[in-house]
């Protein structure tokens, strides 16, 4: 049989995808333990993790470039005064434990300051009874000590004191005529503001040797030993390119009782072809905190089952309906017009139900007797029954009976899931980093600018326009902080100028050093550290921080909507998924009483946060103020987020989340498959009714052409034999 299209395909897909769709429904649909809720928070600590690993590679990263930096602007006349770069990197810098300038071919401590550099380590050699640097051949600067090892390289490493604590060495080159090493130590602190009583962070390195710690100490604990193994292992593993920069994960540990570890960790790691000095030190983070397991259930086996057999039942209902009222009568239609076209015309045409089908029996069977002599007669359509389209309408809203509900109402999850406090404690948490973060970014920009500053202000003498708009050149290429950077004078006039526009109000004093807010209206926000040139006669680098820096520092995964808001509770900035108005207000008026709260209790861990519950609706909301003082302390800023619950990986949600892919399954499945049958069927059998009524109604002249090769194309090329018989001129074979 020449029938290969036509309503059997989609039909029989039809049934086929129903039959996959019940079974999916009986699959996911089963009971959802509440050690689930162990998913939820294993995700958070992971994201927590991931924050403190991305906050460790930052700080790390902005330490070595401000050495290097520091380095390289100690040149020139400047290059004889290593006293003078000790001094600068005090004045501009707080953060490092020692600092020392090195002769590395003689082995001469030039200068320092703070604490004992373990120079040693930086000289590949050891150490005399005066505690120096054993030196080397002052002759030849290439020349090995025998007993010497080969010189540290440049950048950042880790070196371990003989007390067991871990300091960061960054070693830099001094320009000049003799080589010399700039050499700075600093303690590896770990990430984040706040570890609690009840969290611990670790910070390991590629053996998983624990070089920090915070909070209680699990470092000995045996499942704690596996989770650092773990992270140190897949530290090595390449990061996937717009995820974290570097390997994450979670596991869980071993506990007593209904109490169990929820350990996170993550490399401070970097995605291929990012520049990130820290990066490439193979250090991860490791968090754990204990959580208590609820061994309920979320009941939905049995509805699961239900909802299968009665879409079974309906795939079955719909099929026998297609087939009696579609894909039949179609073939025998076809097999009548044959009969027809072949000329066997004793027999009458059977008579057909439902409208299509039957006009065009009705036509067939007045061509019949033309065939046999008859004039041609109109007597009025042949309404038959019920229509196809009718069928196929029907059927699309049976099923559709069956999955709206699914997809619209059943097992909704509300606002009155319960979530557990770890998740609200992760989000104060994480939103609290986030603030820090932001906060430290702005302190570490001030710095560059304040460095710039004691570079423009070192001479006596009046500094060129040309000579400092190369220096602001150069910060502005070394730091995608700022849009601008330019040098103002005590009564507001820019004297150079690097990048955008420059905003500073004209005939307007600098401010004091600090990071100052320019507006409070407008398209976009206008942040800008100022910096005083020492000796300048009141003039003072400024650095304008562009809008998408602050975006960068407020977006992170996991932790929902985010806002930078400033002391008015207006937004400064917010995550890049969401995006925001400058200066508008919090969408939500708890978010504002939030923010209120957080500012009334300073202190290290100021951040606040709660599980907001609406009108079927419930968010986790966090609000954490900027502390810690520095170049920001007068901004009065504050880091908002708010994720919404139904975004967490708990039961009842995807339990919700379930059923809604199975009414999305059969939504699909329905729509896809009647809609095919009536495009490809349907559609054609209205046309093919009214060409075998015009036919049977006289018209021998319009010629007939089948749009598919399927039934209906076959009973039209029928039809057109039919009409080409009756168009000549004894009107029978």
């Amino acid at each position: 049989m020449p029938l290969l299209g036509g309503a059997r395909p989609p039909i029989a897909a039809l049934l086929a995808l129903l039959l996959a769709v019940a079974g999916t429904t009986a699959l996911v649909l089963g009971d959802r333990d509440r050690a689930l809720v162990d998913r939820a928070v294993l995700t958070s600590q992971q994201h927590v993790a991931e924050d403190g690993a991305l906050s460790l590679r930052a700080s790390l990263d902005e330490s070595v470039t401000d050495i290097e930096r520091a380095a390289a602007q100690f040149d020139g006349d400047r290059a004889g005064a290593p006293d003078a770069l000790m001094d600068q990197l005090g004045k501009v810098y707080g953060k490092w434990r020692g600092t020392a300038v090195v002769d590395p071919g003689s082995g001469t401590l030039l200068a320092a300051r703070g604490e004992n550099i373990p120079l040693a380590t930086v000289l590949g050699g050891k150490s005399d009874k005066a505690g120096q640097p054993g030196a080397r051949n002052a002759k030849d600067p290439k020349a090995k000590d025998p007993e010497a090892g080969a010189p540290a390289p440049l950048g950042p490493q880790l070196v371990r004191l003989p007390s067991g604590e871990t300091r960061m060495l960054v070693v830099a080159a001094l320009r000049g005529e003799r080589p010399r090493l700039l050499v700075a130590s600093g303690t590896l602190n770990v990430p984040g503001i706040s570890s609690g009583e009840d969290r611990s962070l670790l910070v390991v390195d590629s053996a998983g040797t624990v070089l920090a710690s915070d909070g209680p100490s699990v470092a000995r604990k045996a499942w704690a030993k596996g989770a650092r193994k773990k992270a140190a292992a897949e530290s090595a593993k390449t990061p996937e390119p717009g995820g974290h920069p570097g390997a994450s994960g979670h596991l869980m540990g071993t506990g007593r009782g209904d109490t169990r570890m929820a350990v996170g960790y993550a490399a401070a790691g970097r995605v291929p072809g990012e520049t990130s000095p820290a990066g490439g030190l193979g250090l991860s983070v490791v968090t754990s905190v204990e959580i208590t397991e609820d061994p309920s259930a979320v009941r939905t086996q049995a509805f699961g089952l239900v909802a299968a057999g009665v879409l079974l039942v309906l795939a079955l209902i719909v099929g026998w309906v297609l087939l009696t009222t579609v894909q039949r009568p179609l073939l025998q239609l076809y097999l009548e017009s044959r009969r027809l076209a072949r000329g066997e015309l004793e027999r009458p045409v059977r008579r057909f139900k439902g409208r299509e089908p039957a006009r065009v029996g009705a036509a067939l069977e007045s061509l019949r007797r033309q065939l046999l002599g008859e004039r041609p007669t109109r007597s009025g359509r042949a309404r038959g029954g019920f229509g196809t389209r009718g069928s196929v309408i029907v059927c699309a809203v049976v099923l559709l009976a069956w999955a709206a509900p699914l997809l619209l109402l059943v097992n909704r999850a509300g606002g009155t899931v319960a979530v557990p406090q770890q998740l609200v404690e992760d989000q104060r948490r994480r939103t609290d980093t986030a603030s820090d973060r932001v906060r430290k970014a702005l302190n570490e920009g001030w710095a560059d600018v304040a460095s710039v500053a004691q570079v423009i202000g070192a001479d006596d003498r009046e500094a060129s326009e040309a000579a400092d708009r190369a220096v602001l050149e150069k910060t502005l290429r070394e730091h995608g902080r700022y849009r601008a950077v330019y040098v103002v004078d005590g009564a507001g006039k820019v004297l150079a100028h690097a990048g955008a526009a420059a905003h500073h109000p004209a005939g307007k004093a600098p401010h004091d050093d600090s990071v100052v807010q320019l507006n409070t209206s407008g398209k976009e926000p206008l942040i800008a550290a100022y910096a005083a040139v020492p000796g300048g006669k009141g003039r003072a680098v400024v650095g304008e921080y562009d809008p998408q820096f602050l975006v960068s520092m407020v977006t992170r995964p996991g932790l929902g909507q985010v806002w930078l808001i400033d002391k008015g509770h207006r937004i400064v900035a917010a995550d890049r998924a969401h995006g925001f108005r400058a200066f508008t207000k919090l969408p939500s008026g708890h978010l504002d009483d939030l923010a209120v709260t957080a500012a009334k209790h300073p202190g290290k861990t100021s951040g606040t946060a709660v599980l907001h519950r609406g009108k079927g609706t419930s968010d986790l909301a966090a609000a954490a103020p900027f502390t810690g003082g520095g170049a920001v302390k007068d901004l009065g800023w504050q880091v908002v987020s708010s994720q919404p619950t139904s975004w967490l990986e708990l039961p009842e949600y995807r339990a919700q989340r379930r059923t809604m892919l199975a009414g999305l399954l059969g939504v699909t499945a329905a729509v896809a498959c009647l809609g095919w049958l009536h495009i490809i069927v349907i559609r054609p059998l209205l046309g093919l009714a009214d060409q075998a009524e015009a036919l049977a109604g006289g018209d021998r002249r319009t010629v007939l052409f089948p749009q598919h090769h399927d039934e209906t194309g076959a009973v039209v090329r029928n039809l057109e034999l039919i009409r080409q018989q009756l168009a000549r001129p004894s009107g029978r074979t």
